[in-house]
């Protein structure tokens, strides 16, 4: 890996870049660096950024997941057996391909997880009728149970924070959702 020089439109920070030209940030661990400067004071608000909505997010994320991922700890599996069981229960039949899209993750990411499901029959693989190839995922009585199991604490979460809430107000949250969303395949703006 080679350090390209940072223009101004990609910031200060010096950048990486692997054989395919991707840049990444570069790390500031050269021993001739010497220590690095403390900086005692908090990250305040500014006019482009806002902590206090970056925390809460951080924070309810965390608890949003805590009862789901106690649930599939006690059976051996984690957030990306959650996801996967959460999308086949909401789209049965949905493809492999379908499945890799909705998550944005690599076929191989996938299919350890898919694997595992499978051979716990929570999930079905079945080819397509059309094409053999075709693998269309289904969930078994047992997965539809799990994802029930799973959504069940996320939901009474939600109602809890909606305690008292307009009609009008859940659809702004929920359209302050929809916004965080990435359009298409595009990082953030």
């Amino acid at each position: 890996m080679e350090i390209a020089p940072a223009s101004n439109s990609e910031g200060p920070f010096p950048k990486l870049r692997n054989k395919k030209g991707d840049a990444k940030l570069a790390r500031q661990t050269s021993p001739k660096a010497g220590k690095p400067e403390l900086l005692d004071m908090p990250l305040e608000n500014s006019e482009t950024i806002d902590f206090e909505i970056i925390e809460l997010l951080f924070f309810s994320y965390r608890d949003f997941v805590s009862d789901p991922d106690a649930i599939l700890a006690e059976i051996g599996f984690g957030r990306a057996h959650h996801r996967v069981v959460h999308f086949v229960n909401r789209n049965p039949g949905m493809t492999v391909a379908d499945l890799l899209d909705t998550l944005k993750i690599t076929k191989q990411s996938l299919a350890r997880v898919l694997k595992q499901l499978i051979d716990s029959g929570y999930i079905r693989q079945i080819a397509g009728p059309e094409d053999r190839r075709q693998r269309k995922l289904y969930p078994t009585k047992m997965g539809r149970e799990l994802a029930l199991a799973l959504a069940e604490p996320q939901s009474r979460r939600i109602e809890r924070a909606f305690d008292g809430a307009s009609p009008e107000m859940r659809e702004g949250i929920k359209a302050f959702l929809r916004g965080m969303r990435n359009r298409q395949n595009s990082r953030a703006d």
